[in-house]
């Protein structure tokens, strides 16, 4: 006969463990779900100046127009997170002093790294800057 040298007590635990760490196991398991986009600003698109920006300062969000060009920079300073400030030919972080051009790349450190460009979309006359 085999010798058989589990408990009750260390079944229920091995039952208990398992049963806790199901859940767990198949929030890894299972593909996540895309989030929705919303938008963040609307603005008709006349409203945005040429070769100028509309500055959002409570979003945090800057949106630039080049020519027929327009975009969206994140505001959010990628050396400590301070809020930039926009010139006419340059963005400039007042806490450290970091230097961006109009497309958000650094000109001058302590940044390491471009502003981050968001998503826009244009619905009829309006741009729309999309969260992910």
């Amino acid at each position: 006969m085999a010798d058989i040298t589990q408990s009750r007590r260390t079944f229920f635990t091995t039952l208990a463990l398992f049963l806790g760490a199901g859940p767990l196991l198949w929030s890894y398991l299972t593909p996540r779900a895309a989030r929705k986009t919303r938008a963040l600003i609307s603005v008709r698109k006349a409203e945005i100046p040429m070769q100028g920006a509309l500055v959002y300062r409570e979003a945090r969000v800057a949106l630039v127009r080049s020519g027929e060009e327009i975009y969206a920079l994140s505001l959010v300073c990628t050396h400590l997170g301070c809020t930039v400030n926009v010139g006419d030919q340059q963005l400039s972080c007042p806490c450290h002093g970091s230097l961006f051009d109009r497309r958000g790349n650094v000109l001058k450190g302590p940044a390491d790294r471009p502003l981050r460009r968001l998503k826009t979309a244009q619905r009829g006359d309006l741009i729309e800057v999309l969260t992910a």
